[in-house]
């Protein structure tokens, strides 16, 4: 299988001290001080955001935040696919799958409906919304697509992952899982156009696999309550993922007849400072790194389902080798691991 990749963010700069400090006034000053270290420490210089910064801190409903977030999904997903199939001369047209992916809100009908409405596309276009999986969906939607283009001879498709974390901010919940996921999350949109077009050119998939944790639904996720989506992140996470992570890698390695010192690229979800730290760690002393994750995370901070095709669209851009193998791994509520082994 085929494809390319093309990623950009649309939004407001979210880095406003004032406004935070106006958030934690009257909290303890030892608790303002370890919640500022918190944000300095998250290894995010910058951070976008569909909302306007003092929106994001100011009160509001629910359905207030959900209609921002339906708004402006629609608008950043047209804005993707149209730039992801210029950059391939594809015309709209072209397209007989439809993937789309987020978790950061709410919307009957999906995102995918509105694209084909936008875009004039086919009226028998299949199309697949991919919500509730979070970080993962991204890979997620490469793997669904990559199996309906391996049934369906020269076609093409297209997986849309637009997210919106600050919508789901909760104004009156001071616990560590609120408060980390504001210092690291922000808000992005990213396209990935995938054929099995024998005249297409692109970085070929060789495998994929999903991964799931047992009994470890409470690691992540969300919890729908009256002010919205409330983050569920256990502090947990990082250790959970050094546990498995030979499990992860090795066997779809050896399956694939390969040992990590083949790979050539990592690009690899940047769920957070002390997640990348953890995966950095595991790979330190066989001479890999994970820079381009590293990047993708301080420019951007986790983007949730969009963030490794970013770290994708970074290894593109640099022109990969020739023959050149990478493994594209992500981590989401479940508890799961998506990946993908790619040849370039």
């Amino acid at each position: 299988m085929c494809f390319k990749a093309i990623a950009q963010v649309f939004a407001n700069d979210r880095r406003n001290n004032s406004v935070l400090d106006s958030w934690l006034i009257g909290q303890d000053a030892r608790f303002v001080r370890k919640v500022k270290k918190i944000f300095e420490g998250a290894a995010v210089d910058k951070r976008y955001s569909i909302m306007d910064p003092i929106a994001v801190f100011t009160n509001s409903s629910f359905e207030e935040r959900n209609d921002i977030y339906v708004r402006e999904v629609i608008d950043l997903g047209e804005k993707v696919l149209e730039k992801a199939l210029a950059k391939s001369n594809w015309k709209p047209e072209d397209l007989d799958f439809i993937i789309t992916v987020s978790c950061t809100g709410i919307m009957i009908p999906s995102l995918d409906a509105y694209l084909i409405n936008k875009l004039n596309l086919r009226q028998d276009i299949v199309r697949l919304p991919v919500t509730e999986m979070g970080c993962a969906a991204g890979i997620s939607g490469i793997i669904y697509a990559k199996n309906f283009l391996k049934a369906n001879p020269e076609k093409r498709a297209a997986v849309i992952a637009v997210e919106s974390p600050t919508a789901t901010f909760q104004l009156d919940d001071f616990s560590m899982a609120n408060i980390v996921s504001a210092a690291i999350f922000g808000d992005g949109a990213a396209c990935v156009l995938l054929s099995s077009h024998s005249a297409d050119d692109g970085p070929e998939i060789l495998d994929e696999e999903m991964y799931h944790f047992y009994n470890s639904e409470h690691l992540m996720g969300f919890k729908l309550t009256n002010s919205g989506l409330q983050m569920i992140l256990d502090i947990d996470v990082p250790a959970t993922i050094s546990s498995h992570f030979q499990g992860i890698i090795n066997p779809f390695l050896v399956k694939n007849k390969l040992k990590i010192e083949d790979l050539d690229h990592l690009i690899f979800h940047p769920g957070g400072k002390k997640i990348v730290q953890t995966v950095e760690s595991l790979f330190l002393d066989l001479g890999k790194n994970i820079e381009d994750t590293k990047e993708v995370l301080r420019l951007y901070g986790n983007m949730s389902s969009a963030t490794v095709l970013y770290v994708l669209e970074q290894i593109m851009d640099a022109e990969p080798k020739k023959g050149s193998k990478g493994l594209m791994l992500s981590f989401g509520p479940g508890f799961s691991a998506q990946k993908i082994l790619l040849q370039f």
